[in-house]
């Protein structure tokens, strides 16, 4: 890993200054923006997109709430688990970020001071895409899209290799679909109980509500005296 940071002629590297090289021709408010974004804006949105499915998944109910909303559960405790695998790797390939060994770079955040392989922010919001995906497919979609973008803006702000992000991707990926066999083997039965529960059951399911029941009987008691009324009527 360290052979791809000493020369600049090698794909990862090349790759590396053609997309940071587009902050150097962009607007300052631009970079501020996509500074913004790959710092913090796309870990917000990929949180509230996971909120939005929750919500969904919730309305919609049927027998398969109670596995969507396990996966969502499962969906964060993978990326932490993700980062934490990422911390022996960190120390292990102990590859330094891009801007120590380039010159020319637009770095638009600073203090970055650990090791630049993997990529913390790919592995985390990959493994959140990932994980909505076994959730629901469209919402999952969306968490991937996120995703990729992440990856890119951590290769336009110049603190990531293009191989790190993949590298996060991987990652996150994996702990995702490698452990959510027995994620999900322990996650469903308690989402279930969750589910029975009187109270705590709304996590998993609307429930219908008294007004609605009513609502619902108020045609059949209606019924005798509209039969009444046309009696009289005839």
């Amino acid at each position: 890993m360290a052979v791809l940071a000493e020369s600049g002629s090698n794909p990862d590297v090349d790759l590396l200054y053609d997309i940071n090289g587009l902050a150097k021709d962009a607007p300052g408010w631009f970079d501020r923006v996509m500074e913004f974004v790959g710092e913090y804006g796309l870990l917000l949105a990929m949180v509230l997109l996971i909120l939005w499915c929750w919500w969904s998944v919730r309305r919609r109910g049927g027998e398969d709430a109670a596995p969507s909303v396990a996966a969502l559960v499962w969906a964060p405790l993978a990326a932490g688990l993700a980062v934490l695998v990422n911390v022996p790797i960190r120390g292990f390939v102990q590859r330094p970020r891009p801007f120590v060994d380039h010159q020319g770079l637009d770095v638009l955040v600073s203090g970055k001071t650990d090791f630049s392989f993997v990529s913390d922010h790919a592995t985390i919001t990959m493994a959140l895409g990932v994980g909505l995906f076994v959730a629901h497919r469209r919402f999952g979609l969306a968490g991937i899209g996120l995703a990729l973008l992440e990856g890119f803006c951590r290769v336009y702000m110049g603190v990531h290799y293009p191989t790190d992000v993949v590298g996060g991707f991987a990652l996150g990926t994996a702990v995702v679909l490698l452990l959510s066999p027995m994620a999900m083997a322990l996650l469903t039965p308690l989402m279930r109980a969750v589910e029975r529960s009187p109270r705590a059951g709304r996590i998993v399911r609307r429930r219908a509500s008294a007004d609605s029941g009513r609502d619902a009987r108020l045609p059949s008691a209606r019924t005798p005296v509209e039969a009444e009324e046309r009696d009289l009527a005839a």
